[in-house]
C-alpha cells in the first residue's frame, strides 16, 4: 500500500513548482514528474513526484537538488542542453541512472516553463507495457501537433504567458527570414515593424486581458523581414490560457502584401487611361468634387479637344493615333503647373484641373499648353503640328455643384470649336445661360417624346396629271406647354445631337403609320394612298428595315403606303452603306425619295446606283423661278426623268409657279399655295372634302 505523504508536506510545495507541473503534464501515477531549475548555471532537481522516487530507488528527499547531469550519465554538457531546450519540448529514449546505479530505460519528455529557468522532466519506463503505450499515445499527439503547427502553410505564433513566445512554425519563419530561435521569447517583436509595434502590443495586451471564451481580435501590422523588405499582414491572436501558468496567445498571420497590391492596381486601372496613363473622368469627376467650395473658391478648368484628330487616325492609322495621344499627354503633364490635374476624358479629349488660378491665369496657362501642343511631332515619317481647340472656365458663385464647372468648360470647348477650331474661349454668362437653355430644352424633348407629346402634321402632295392630293408627308410638330410651337429646325437637329433623333424618328414613322391605318378606316378610297417619312442620317444603320418593318406590321399596312425621304447630305457620308441599306428598304416594299435634291455635293455616279425612286426639288431653287432662273430646276426634273425617277417640286408659294413646274415636266407638286400642313383630324375632313361628289345647283 503507498503511504500518503503528509498534508503538511503538500503545503509545503512552492507555487512555482506546482504551476511547472500544471505547465508541462497531466498528473498521472504511472509517470515520473521532475521539476529542474537553473541554479549556478547546473540544471538540479526542485521537486520530484512519488512515482519518480519508486522509479529511480531515491527518497524524494534525496532527489531534491540533484544535479540532472547525475541522472542521464550519457549526456553530456552540450547533450544535455539539448534535452533541455528553452524554445520547445523536447522528447528522447535515454538510460537514467537509478540510486543503485543501474540503468533504466526511459523515455523522458522536457517542457521548459516560462521564464527561462525551470523544465517539467516527464519520465516513463520503456520496460512497462503501460508506460510505453502511454508514451506512444503522447508521442503520437506531439507528433500531430509537430505536423500541423510546423507544416502549417500559415505562420503561426504561440505565447504561453505574456507576450513571449513559445512557438513559432516554419511558414512564420520564412515570411520573416528568421530563424525559430531568434524569434522565441520577445525576439518575435523585432520582426514588427517600428511604426506598428504599438498596435500589436495593444491588440495582444487586450486579448491576454480578455475573456478566455472570446478573447480575439485583430490588426494590420507590417512585418520587416531580415533582408529589409516589408510585408503587410493581418494579424489574429485568440486568448490561450495554461493551467498553473496563466494567460498568453495563439497567433496566426496572413500576409496581405500581393494582395493590397493587385487590389491596388486594379484601383489605379479603374481611374486611369489605359493608353495614356492620366487620370480617366471618374477619377477626375472625384478630384473636382473633393475640391469644389458652393459658392467660393478659385477652381479653373480647361478642356481640350484636337483638332483633325479623325484625319490621323484616317491617314496614318490608329496605332499613329494613339502615339499622338501618348505625346500629347506627355507634353501636357510637362506644361502645367506642380499640383495641376491632368486628366484624358475621352477619346482625343483633355481636361486640366487648376486650384487658386484666375481666369486670366487660366487663359495664359491656355497658350502655354496650345504652344506646346503645336511643337512639331513625326509620324509615320509625317511631321505633324498637332493643333487644339480649348475651353476654358473658372469656377464662380454660379456654379453649385461641380459637373457644373467640367460641363461649362466642355461647353466653351465647342464654342471655341465652332468659331473656328485652334481657339481658346472662355465662357461667358450669356452663353453659359443659353448652353444652360438648351440643356433643359434636351431634358424637355426627352419627356415629350417619351410620353408622346411630338405630334404630326400633313402637307398634301399633288399630282400633275389631274391636280389631285395623292400623297402627304410627315411633318414633326411640338407645342411645348411653356415655350409655344417650337420651330423643327430647332428640336430636330438639337435631337441629332443629344442622341435622340433614333426615339424621335421611330416616334414619328409609328405615328405616321398608325394615321394611315386610321384614315383607311375613315375615308375608305379618298384616304392618301402614301405618306412620305423623313429619315435622319443617324437612323440610316442596319436597323432602319427592322423598324419600318416593325411598324408596318403594327398597324396592318402595305409598305407601299410609305416613302423613306432622305437627304442628299445623309447618302453622301457613306455611299456605300447607304446603298445596302435602301436596297433592304426596297425589297421590303417602301419607295425612297431624295430630299432638298441639288443642294449638296452628290456625285451622279452614286445616283445612278441607289435604289430611288423619286428626287425633291428643293425649295430654293423653285424660289429662283421667280426672280427668272428655272435652269437648275429644269435640269433636275430632266436628270430625274433620264433616270426613270419621278420629281416633287415643293415650296410651291403661287399658282405661278405651279403651271410652269408642271410644264417643267415635275410629277407632283406640294407647297403652302396648294395646301398648308395639316393635323390628322383636319386632314382626314380636308381629304374627304377633296373627295366629295360636286354639288351642282
Amino acid at each position: 500500500m503507498a503511504v500518503r505523504q503528509p498534508v503538511a508536506e503538500v503545503h509545503l510545495v512552492p507555487p512555482e513548482v506546482v504551476a511547472a507541473v500544471f505547465h508541462g503534464v497531466t498528473l498521472s501515477d504511472t509517470m515520473g514528474i521532475l521539476v529542474l531549475e537553473q541554479v549556478a548555471g547546473v540544471p538540479r532537481v526542485q521537486w520530484s513526484n512519488g512515482r519518480a522516487g519508486t522509479l529511480l530507488g531515491y527518497a524524494l528527499e534525496d532527489l531534491a537538488g540533484l544535479p540532472a547531469a547525475q541522472l542521464f550519465p550519457t549526456l553530456e554538457g552540450a547533450q544535455l542542453k539539448l534535452l533541455l531546450r528553452r524554445e520547445r519540448a523536447v522528447g528522447m529514449d535515454l538510460p537514467v541512472r537509478c540510486a543503485t546505479g543501474a540503468l533504466v530505460e526511459c523515455t523522458a519528455m522536457a517542457t521548459p516553463v516560462p521564464g527561462g529557468r525551470r523544465w517539467t522532466l516527464r519520465l516513463a519506463s520503456r520496460a512497462n507495457p503501460t508506460e510505453r503505450a502511454l508514451r506512444a499515445t503522447a508521442d503520437a499527439h506531439e507528433r500531430r501537433f509537430s505536423t500541423l503547427t510546423e507544416r502549417s502553410p500559415v505562420p503561426t505564433l504561440l505565447s504561453e504567458q505574456g507576450m513571449r513566445l513559445a512557438h513559432v512554425n516554419d511558414a512564420f519563419c520564412a515570411l520573416v527570414g528568421l530563424q525559430a530561435e531568434e524569434l522565441l521569447g520577445t525576439g518575435w517583436m523585432g520582426a514588427v515593424h517600428p511604426d506598428d509595434l504599438d498596435a500589436v502590443v495593444e491588440l495582444a495586451a487586450g486579448v491576454l486581458g480578455g475573456d478566455p471564451d472570446d478573447g480575439e481580435g485583430e490588426t494590420q501590422a507590417r512585418l520587416v523581414r531580415a533582408d529589409g523588405t516589408e510585408r503587410t499582414t493581418v494579424l489574429r491572436f485568440s486568448h490561450l490560457f495554461t493551467p498553473g501558468v496563466g494567460a498568453g496567445f495563439v497567433g496566426t498571420i496572413e500576409d496581405i502584401t500581393d494582395r493590397l497590391a493587385f487590389e491596388a492596381r486594379l484601383a489605379h486601372q479603374a481611374a486611369h487611361d489605359p493608353l495614356t496613363g492620366l487620370p480617366n473622368r471618374t477619377l477626375l469627376a472625384q478630384h473636382v468634387a473633393a475640391r469644389f467650395r458652393p459658392g467660393g473658391g478659385r477652381l479653373a478648368c480647361v478642356f481640350l479637344d484636337l483638332d483633325n484628330f479623325k484625319v490621323v487616325n484616317d491617314s496614318l492609322g490608329h496605332a499613329a493615333g494613339d502615339q499622338l495621344l501618348v505625346e500629347l499627354a506627355r507634353r501636357l503633364e510637362a506644361t502645367v503647373r506642380p499640383g495641376d490635374l491632368v486628366a484624358r476624358f475621352g477619346g482625343d479629349e483633355f481636361v486640366v484641373v487648376c486650384e487658386d488660378l484666375t481666369e486670366q491665369g487660366a487663359v495664359a496657362l491656355a497658350e502655354r499648353i496650345g504652344a506646346a501642343l503645336r511643337l512639331p511631332v513625326t509620324l509615320g515619317g509625317v511631321e505633324l503640328r498637332p493643333a487644339a481647340s480649348v475651353g476654358v472656365t473658372v469656377q464662380t458663385a454660379e456654379h453649385t455643384a461641380a459637373e457644373e464647372l467640367i460641363r461649362d468648360c466642355d461647353i466653351a470647348m465647342y464654342q471655341a470649336k465652332a468659331a473656328g477650331k485652334g481657339r481658346i474661349t472662355v465662357l461667358d454668362s450669356e452663353a453659359r445661360a443659353q448652353a444652360h437653355d438648351e440643356l433643359r430644352l434636351v431634358a424637355e424633348l426627352r419627356d415629350a417624346i417619351e410620353r408622346r407629346e411630338i405630334t404630326c402634321a400633313y402637307q398634301p402632295i399633288f399630282s400633275t396629271a389631274d391636280g389631285t392630293a395623292v400623297a402627304v408627308e410627315s411633318l414633326a410638330r411640338w407645342a411645348h406647354p411653356g415655350r409655344g410651337a417650337i420651330s423643327p429646325a430647332t428640336f430636330v437637329p438639337l435631337a441629332e445631337r443629344s442622341g435622340l433623333v433614333s426615339g424621335l424618328g421611330l416616334l414619328v414613322l409609328d405615328e405616321t403609320c398608325r394615321q394611315l391605318a386610321a384614315w383607311d378606316q375613315e375615308l375608305g378610297e379618298a384616304a392618301p394612298a402614301r405618306a412620305n417619312v423623313n429619315v435622319s442620317a443617324l437612323q440610316l444603320d442596319a436597323e432602319l428595315h427592322g423598324h419600318v418593318a416593325s411598324a408596318l406590321r403594327r398597324h396592318g399596312l402595305q409598305p407601299c403606303r410609305l416613302s423613306i425621304e432622305l437627304t442628299e447630305s445623309a447618302l453622301m457620308k457613306d455611299p456605300d452603306a447607304a446603298r445596302q441599306v435602301l436596297l433592304d428598304l426596297r425589297a421590303l416594299g417602301v419607295q425612297i425619295s431624295i430630299d432638298d435634291f441639288g443642294t449638296g455635293y452628290s456625285s451622279l455616279a452614286y445616283l445612278r446606283h441607289l435604289p430611288v425612286d423619286c428626287l425633291k426639288v428643293d425649295r430654293s431653287f423653285v424660289a429662283e423661278m421667280a426672280d427668272g432662273h428655272p435652269e437648275i430646276t429644269e435640269a433636275v426634273i430632266a436628270l430625274a426623268r433620264s433616270l426613270g425617277l419621278c420629281t416633287v417640286a415643293e415650296g410651291v408659294e403661287t399658282l405661278a409657279q405651279a403651271e410652269q413646274l408642271t410644264g417643267l415636266g415635275a410629277d407632283f407638286l406640294q407647297g403652302f399655295s396648294l395646301a398648308v400642313p395639316l393635323s390628322g383630324a383636319d386632314a382626314t375632313a380636308w381629304f374627304a372634302a377633296q373627295h366629295a361628289p360636286e354639288v351642282r345647283p
